[in-house]
């Protein structure tokens, strides 16, 4: 039994704008280069450190600082590819990362979940993720998916379940943020290809793709470089994140958070390029601000709205696409606990954003409730069609139709309003009325909706050769990790 995936509907914005001029864009590049020459990086993994130092930069290895003069760096960045395609199990949910739509991807790495049936809170499980999974199938709003929370009840390989439980319940693309290391990473490229079916397909159509975190200040994690490697060699896109937070892991000005973020994305990307040139990678600036008076990392205090959407211009002045950051930091419940993404997501999406995260999870993207991705994605549909095209052709004036009704007149029984009144959308949350008047809660209205697809929609399901060659990687994986 399985229902169809509904299409896909991107942001596709009919303009765009700038955030940061041709001059500040120029700083930060300079600023970022001086960076990397002059300061460095400290990068623990050996692999690492000896392509770096093949190719170029200065390695120290007592100290395992990396230094990479600019015009190493500007010469690695010249291979990296500005467009390609992160595909989909179902190719009708292929990305074509072309620049003119923004995808949108679920929130990742949650750790809690309110149970969907008695309410309560608990650490999250793979069910968790095959649920979500469903949900984000359904919905069209996800263009691709991240494993929200993990898959706690298998500790030592939860990443790989959590990569089995998304090809599991998606047709759509999957991006894991927390596959680390060079075995682990080898498995996760062992079940992409089975998805894909061989290797030719795996790199014209990746469907799976790597996010990995560097630790600020300028510290590139062995275990994540070492993964990103393993996915580079195998054609699969991976991409670099910085969460630094300013006042704490990050200089206390706005700036100098972007910078020294970007630098640290940026040597990442440099040694992805150095041993896989032409490797598809993208650039993911999400930092914070640490709120001075509890020490916490906070996403959305006012000053740090340009992060988000600065950063996606700075990864099209490095040449690559962007992940972009438009999540929720909300409390579980109330109608508002939504609207917080939606400033960030449309100031990416102007700004020309390929992909975006963070719909589905609260506070502070640790817990998952039933029903935040519904709400989230209600919000995603408002900004969707704020950005879209406007057709002001004739027809769609209707300047024959209002000459036809005249002064005093209305439009109710034109046939011109019976065609195009329908071609309007409406949220399927909020200002729907209930029996003897009023509005019903959007939260219920939320809550029914995710119930509903849960019951009623199951994607097409894997081949039954994939399935099984998936679970026995799995337990590969699980005796070798024990």
């Amino acid at each position: 039994m399985h229902s169809e995936t509904p299409p896909l509907q991107p942001i596709k914005p009919a303009f765009h704008l700038r955030i940061l001029s041709d001059q500040q864009l120029a700083d930060f590049r300079s600023a970022t280069l001086e960076i990397l020459e002059e300061v460095g990086v400290h990068c623990p993994s050996n692999k690492a450190r000896h392509i770096y130092a093949e190719h170029g930069a200065h390695v120290e290895e007592e100290t395992q600082i990396v230094r990479i003069p600019a015009d190493v760096v500007v010469e690695a960045m010249s291979h990296a590819p500005r467009y390609y395609t992160m595909g989909a199990r179902s190719p009708e949910f292929d990305l074509v990362l072309d620049g003119t739509a923004m995808y949108m991807a679920t929130d990742g790495c949650g750790l809690t979940t309110i149970d969907y049936e008695t309410g309560e809170r608990r650490k999250s499980v793979k069910e968790d993720l095959a649920k979500t999974a469903r949900l984000s199938d359904y919905l069209s709003s996800i263009g691709f998916y991240w494993p929200m929370v993990s898959a706690t009840d298998h500790p030592r390989t939860a990443p790989l379940h959590e990569i089995d439980a998304s090809f599991n319940n998606t047709v759509k693309h999957i991006q894991s943020e927390t596959v680390m290391g060079d075995k682990m990473g080898r498995y996760a490229v062992e079940m992409a290809r089975v998805i894909a079916g061989d290797e030719a397909t795996m790199r014209q159509r990746p469907p799976l793709s790597l996010l990995v975190c560097t630790i600020a200040p300028l510290v590139l994690d062995d275990g994540g470089m070492e993964s990103a490697l393993v996915f580079a060699e195998a054609g699969l896109p991976v991409g670099f994140m910085s969460m630094a937070a300013a006042g704490l892991t990050a200089p206390a000005t706005v700036a100098g958070t972007m910078a020294i973020g970007d630098a640290e994305i940026v040597a990442a990307m440099v040694l992805i390029q150095m041993a896989c040139p032409g490797a598809p990678t993208y650039h993911s600036l999400m930092p914070g601000i640490m709120h001075p008076s509890t020490g916490d990392f906070v996403g959305s205090a006012w000053d740090a709205s340009i992060f988000y959407s600065g950063g996606a211009e700075l990864a099209h002045m490095w040449g690559v696409p962007t992940l972009a950051g438009a999540g929720s930091e909300a409390a579980t419940s109330g109608w508002d606990s939504a609207q917080g993404i939606g400033s960030s997501m449309l100031l990416c999406a102007l700004c020309g954003a390929e992909t975006a995260s963070g719909l589905g999870l609260r506070e502070t993207c640790t817990l998952l409730a039933p029903e935040a991705l519904v709400l989230d994605s209600d919000i995603y549909h408002t900004v969707r069609k704020e950005v879209a095209y406007l057709d002001t052709s004739r027809e769609a004036m209707a300047l024959d139709v209002i000459k036809a009704v005249g002064p005093r007149g209305h439009f109710l029984f034109q046939e011109h309003t019976r065609q195009k009144i329908r071609d309007f959308e409406f949220s399927e949350l909020s200002g729907q009325p209930k029996e003897g008047g009023g509005f019903r809660d959007p939260i219920n209205e939320a809550r029914e909706k995710t119930d509903w697809i849960l019951e009623n929609h199951f994607p097409s399901p894997l081949q039954a050769e994939q399935a099984a060659e998936l679970t026995r990687i799995l337990r590969a994986a699980d005796q070798e990790f024990e």
